[in-house]
């Protein structure tokens, strides 16, 4: 679960690296925070440096304080699955989109949730190198 001023990492190739959530959208379950494959508004907190050359390579310029909408791909909550079991990650991240719901960039660098796929961001789960199915059983008390 992803909430209002939530910190993550951007990975794809955009050109931002470091994130803020501002805004949740489209918020299923509960008002007001996220989780995966929900689309969230951003304000970016780091990029990289822009080069001379940026304009040869195929990274898209994103600049410090640039709003952009986002979907989450990793949530450092735990999520239960249909079957009971649950999946969690070590951090936060999302992807950037356009005003037209297209990914921004390129390139996913990192490992996302298989469950985007259910969701509708199946572009997003084949861009990716590795999509997660691992699961965790919580100890039983």
């Amino acid at each position: 679960m992803l909430g209002l001023k939530g910190t993550m990492t951007i990975i794809d190739n955009s050109g931002a690296l470091i994130a803020e959530c501002v805004n949740v959208l489209k918020a299923k379950s509960t008002p007001g925070v996220g989780t995966v494959g929900d689309e969230i508004v951003v304000v970016i907190k780091r990029a990289r440096p822009i080069s001379h050359n940026a304009a040869l390579s195929n990274i898209v310029k994103v600049r410090r304080g640039d709003v952009h909408r986002a979907v989450i791909v990793r949530t450092k909550k735990e999520v239960m699955r249909p079957d009971g079991r649950y999946i969690r990650f070590d951090d936060n991240a999302a992807v950037l989109l356009n005003k037209k719901k297209e990914l921004l960039a390129t390139r996913v660098n990192g490992v996302v949730s298989s469950d985007l796929r259910m969701k509708g961001w199946g572009k997003i789960a084949s861009l990716a190198p590795k999509v997660s199915r691992y699961y965790f059983r919580p100890r039983s008390i």
